[in-house]
């Protein structure tokens, strides 16, 4: 899609593209390049380069130390950055946790919070999700117990994305069983390194260890680290979870995939021609080229009423869909287009210092452990099904 900037836009993004060129490390950008693992060290490196220049707070008011940049700025920032290969910047803080605390939390937590958000002194994890209380996240039953001073917590949250890497985690905990159980929910946030929390790795298809078990017993959490109102935290949640799901959308990211995709699929060959020559293949390639852009043109329409003052609601339910939907038809076309060599799948060949027999093109590899890996994006942030509730109840009216 081609969208018309004014001329103030497009020197901001060459002013973008610059400094992005400039400043990202070559084997960092060789790693999302290729879609090989990043280690914490990685992410910290990026975060620190971003936080040094101050954009790290891409989406931040400039009280909190954030840029103030408008909707366009921060669209085309993103932009950029799936543009020149750079690391995705970890959500978890920046994206979920700050735009709660700014909303709800108190002027303390936000002077004392924010600023470690940014200078990296905190690493966020989430903890929503349990094995009980997925999609039905109102399920939830790790329970938080005020003892006048501190919460006492004990419970179990799993999926927990790179949990191994964080010192503090955000939870949805149960702090009352009465009435409803939307209305017992409260927002927590507990250090990692307190008394009683354990970590456990999960191992995902692609051989993988991003995702956690969070085990709290008998967990002291001080009375400050509850945001907001007690019982109230499913309003706060839902909140995040619109931003969540906005950051699903990646459209950025999806653009520089299809421009691989499309690259690869004009030199690989099938009965002797290109695949991009084969039927089946180019109609399946131009019906995901027309979603995306339908996903970027939504995308930038629901960035525009948010600037207006409106939160993300059902349309961030939308943009969750398509974004995850076209996420996991490109990974199936990079697969298709490896052909034979799509089958092999060695999740030893992505990391640092592989010296093994290569087997095929080498973005055979990535696109199976990528597509392995991505099963997960239609059912992470609330599963697409739920997302179509929320649309058919919120918009059509059903």
């Amino acid at each position: 899609m081609d969208v018309n900037f004014t001329k103030k836009q497009e020197s901001f993004r060459i002013e973008v593209r610059d400094f992005i060129k400039s400043a990202i490390p070559k084997n960092l950008a060789d790693k999302i390049a290729n879609n090989k693992p990043l280690h914490k060290s990685d992410m910290q490196n990026w975060h620190d380069i971003l936080n040094e220049k101050g954009w790290l707070g891409s989406s931040w008011p400039k009280e909190y130390g954030g840029t103030s940049w408008d909707i366009v700025e921060q669209f085309i920032f993103e932009d950029e950055l799936a543009a020149a290969n750079a690391p995705r910047i970890v959500p978890f803080g920046l994206k979920m946790l700050a735009p709660v605390l700014m909303k709800f939390g108190s002027q303390e937590q936000c002077r004392f919070w924010l600023p470690r958000i940014l200078d990296g002194s905190d690493w966020w994890c989430q903890g929503y999700s349990e094995p009980g209380a997925g999609s039905d996240l109102a399920s939830l039953k790790t329970s938080a117990v005020s003892d006048g001073t501190h919460y006492v917590v004990n419970g179990q949250k799993t999926w927990t994305t790179l949990a191994q890497h964080a010192n503090m985690i955000f939870t949805l905990v149960r702090t009352s069983s009465e009435g409803k159980p939307q209305q017992g929910i409260s927002f927590l946030m507990i250090d990692m390194r307190s008394d009683g929390v354990e970590v456990r790795p999960i191992k995902t298809i692609d051989g993988g260890e991003e995702i956690n078990e969070v085990w709290f017993t008998d967990v002291r959490v001080p009375i400050k680290n509850l945001v907001g109102e007690e019982n109230k935290g499913w309003t706060y949640a839902k909140y995040l979870l619109s931003h969540e799901r906005n950051n699903i959308a990646t459209v950025g990211i999806s653009k520089k995939k299809l421009e691989k995709l499309k690259d690869i699929a004009k030199t690989e060959k099938r009965n002797g021609k290109p695949l991009i020559a084969d039927p089946l293949f180019s109609s399946r390639l131009a019906k995901l080229e027309i979603n995306l852009t339908n996903l970027e043109t939504t995308n930038l329409r629901v960035l525009s009423e948010a600037e207006k003052g409106g939160d993300p609601g059902a349309e961030s339910s939308m943009l969750k869909i398509l974004g995850s939907e076209v996420c996991q038809e490109l990974d199936h076309l990079l697969r298709r287009a490896s052909a034979r060599y799509g089958r092999i799948f060695r999740p030893e060949a992505l990391e640092d210092g592989f010296n093994g027999e290569e087997i095929g093109p080498f973005f055979a590899h990535t696109a199976s452990s990528t597509y392995f890996n991505n099963r997960k994006v239609s059912i992470y942030g609330g599963s697409n099904e739920i997302q179509k509730n929320i649309i058919s109840k919120m918009i059509v009216g059903l």
